[in-house]
């Protein structure tokens, strides 16, 4: 897509199958047999059609040239069968490519951490599935799936999906990832050490984003510190609150660049369609 505006506007939203803000307290209700919203699939359409209009009515934010997505079911169970990002797509008018994660069917997630013991899994003979999504309105190019290192949770694979966008005349090479929170800090840099390899046989203007996990301070600092040691930037003050859960607040959801010039950045919140807020960003590439 090429335009006289030279300003190009990302966005990153972790959208939890468009299921809802209340991460935890619809988990404990799930060990007592209850597991709202009870009609699903209306309820996810409603919020994919709200996720819509913040995306393009411009009061949370301006609306996106390219919009990556985590956490985008595929026809899932949980999800009421919808396909989350490519529904979102044909209501914002954008082209939609999906890399789905590729759950192993019939075999049950392992223990994971308490904390982390509040999403609904999806249902292990589901022929659904989750991933990670890029919506763009403009042509996107050389589309690829980048399987991330992963051993901690070995029912969840983790990846990323990239590609080439044109704007204003100039290629900016994408990447959208969703790491993984199970691990240490080392096992989430093993995963961001495997995406910054790739990116690094794009020579131009480079955008890493995604949902991070990074839910403590030093994994925000230690994310920070090895992408900028490797060139990136990001716009973002460590410590900026993306994910909202029982009182807490945790930066999990960055923007970071090389070869770009950022021109402002924002947290798109209130909005809840998930149990993240969307992050954006406007980069000038004549910069």
């Amino acid at each position: 897509m090429t335009e006289a505006n030279s300003t190009l506007i990302l966005a990153s939203y972790n959208i939890r199958y468009a299921v809802g803000r209340h991460l935890i307290s619809s988990g404990l209700l799930r060990k007592v047999g209850v597991n709202p919203p009870l009609r699903r699939t209306e309820a996810v359409r409603q919020n994919i059609a709200v996720a819509a209009k913040a995306f393009s009515d411009e009061k949370l934010m301006p609306r996106p040239h390219l919009l990556a997505l985590q956490e985008a079911d595929k026809e899932t169970g949980r999800a009421g069968g919808v396909h989350v990002a490519q529904e979102l797509a044909e209501q914002l008018a954008m082209e939609c490519f999906h890399a789905p994660a590729e759950i192993p069917r019939g075999v049950p997630p392992k223990k994971r951490q308490w904390w982390l013991d509040f999403e609904e899994q999806i249902a292990l003979n589901d022929a659904g599935d989750t991933g990670v999504a890029l919506l763009s309105n403009g042509d996107l190019r050389d589309v690829t799936r980048i399987d991330l290192p992963w051993r901690d949770c070995a029912w969840r694979p983790r990846l990323a999906l990239a590609a080439t966008m044109s704007f204003a005349d100039t290629d900016v090479r994408i990447f959208n990832a969703h790491i993984d929170p199970h691990p240490d800090a080392i096992g989430q840099l093993e995963q961001l050490e495997t995406l910054v390899d790739h990116a690094d046989d794009w020579l131009g203007p480079t955008i890493i984003m995604g949902d991070f996990n990074t839910l403590s301070k030093q994994k925000c600092i230690d994310t920070r510190s090895f992408l900028e040691r490797r060139g990136y930037r990001t716009p973002f003050a460590t410590g900026t609150a993306t994910w909202r859960g029982a009182g807490l607040r945790f930066h999990a959801d960055w923007i970071f660049g090389r070869g770009v010039h950022f021109v402002r950045c924002a947290v798109a919140a209130p909005l809840n369609v998930s149990d993240h807020w969307p992050v954006w960003a406007e980069i000038d590439l004549s910069a």
